[in-house]
């Protein structure tokens, strides 16, 4: 069974139904529970580093361990299990964050810490490989878009609040409790799947499309390489954004500017959302031109608070609907292959991101960020002008 043939699994009367809002709303707690997993470290690296006895750039490599797993195990782990029914393997992939994050919570040694995260990230692997096609599967296909945006929205209000909550209660009661937070709320996740998300088969072995003939489908080259090169700028400078407003003088703001940068990145998936079935391609351009703003103005105004605050609502604004707009992108032009492979390069993007930002931290301080960020979106804005007719076409296939 396919992906979209998986949607009369989903209930005989699914064309009719529109958006089942209830399976959604719970695939967007298994969302936000992931990227919170994943980013939380942005705002406790200082206390967390200190803690552990490591400087911030080696902290700032727990980012880089979770990256690894998921980038190391997507592709043969969703491979491996794309026969599993669906919740049974969202279920298991939920249970791996609590397990992670217990460990985390309790840990004081840095390599127990990276192991970990590395198995946080594991879990992240199998469940962005299957949370858009399990989505896709329950909608009819003019609102698919609309569908993963849902869930997507997980994304923002993670950023929006439970980094910055996050942050607010690791200056109030320190890193683990805030860990163990994490734990409790992966299984609050857990009760609220099970009982809300509907039963979706797996896979047949001949409905699995090859890597290679995946790579040479017209489009797939072009997306998998915006993902890489897109992540890769949002990672150098996010991972660090708590060292990089300490050293301009905002180190007390950390939570504050977090507060924004999630809160635009809410309204951006809701513009995405509302739009993404008919305009990818133009939200595309505008996310990067968005974010690029974003980082000028750090550039040159990080002096100033009010630029910089300026510079979180742009970013943010720019960055809340990208991981939709590329997971729509890539399932559209390659399938549930495709999306595996973007997956898999994320996660190698942010592996990429936390080390080379850990190295310009630890030669060149903060002040490069910005500007590595600017370079890396020119070939971005470059590719997907180009790709026009393939990867992000003016117009969605039906």
């Amino acid at each position: 069974m396919t992906t979209d043939d998986a949607t009369l699994a989903a209930g005989p009367s699914a064309e009719k139904r529109g958006l089942p809002l209830p399976m959604l709303l719970a695939l967007a707690s298994a969302v936000f529970l992931t990227v919170l997993t994943e980013a939380l470290p942005a705002g406790l690296l200082p206390a967390w580093s200190a803690d552990l006895g490591v400087t911030e750039s080696a902290m700032g490599q727990a980012v880089t361990a979770y990256a690894i797993g998921t980038a190391l195990t997507a592709i043969p782990l969703s491979a491996a299990t794309a026969g599993w029914p669906r919740k049974r393997l969202l279920l298991v992939t939920m249970a791996g964050f609590a397990v992670a994050n217990t460990v985390t919570a309790v840990s004081s040694d840095y390599a127990l810490t990276l192991a970990a995260r590395f198995l946080a990230g594991v879990a992240a692997g199998l469940a962005w490989a299957m949370l858009v096609g399990y989505a896709r599967s329950a909608v009819p296909a003019g609102v698919r878009g609309r569908a993963v945006a849902v869930v997507m929205a997980g994304v923002p209000v993670a950023l929006a609040l439970g980094v910055p909550a996050g942050t607010f209660a690791g200056a109030a009661f320190g890193w683990r409790p805030t860990f163990a937070l994490l734990t409790v709320l992966a299984v609050g996740v857990i009760g609220w799947i099970a009982a809300l998300a509907p039963e979706v088969p797996g896979r047949r072995t001949t409905d699995r499309a090859p890597v290679l003939k995946t790579v040479l489908t017209p489009g797939v080259v072009p997306i998998l390489f915006v993902t890489v090169t897109f992540v890769l700028a949002h990672t150098v400078l996010y991972t660090y954004i708590a060292s990089f407003l300490e050293r301009v003088g905002m180190g007390g703001s950390v939570g504050a500017v977090l507060l924004l940068f999630g809160g635009a990145s809410m309204a951006g998936i809701w513009l995405v959302g509302a739009q993404i079935d008919r305009r990818l391609r133009l939200l595309t351009v505008a996310a990067v031109v968005l974010v690029g703003a974003a980082s000028a103005v750090l550039a040159l105004g990080s002096g100033s608070p009010v630029l910089v605050y300026a510079a979180a609502v742009l970013w943010g604004l720019g960055w809340g609907g990208v991981p939709t707009l590329l997971q729509t992108a890539a399932t559209d032009t390659g399938g549930d292959a495709a999306q595996a492979m973007l997956v898999t390069l994320w996660n190698g993007a942010m592996a990429a991101g936390g080390a080379v930002g850990g190295v310009l931290l630890s030669a060149l301080g903060t002040e490069p960020f910005p500007w590595s960020v600017l370079a890396l979106l020119m070939p971005v804005m470059v590719v997907v002008v180009a790709a026009r007719r393939h990867g992000f076409p003016a117009s969605r296939p039906s």
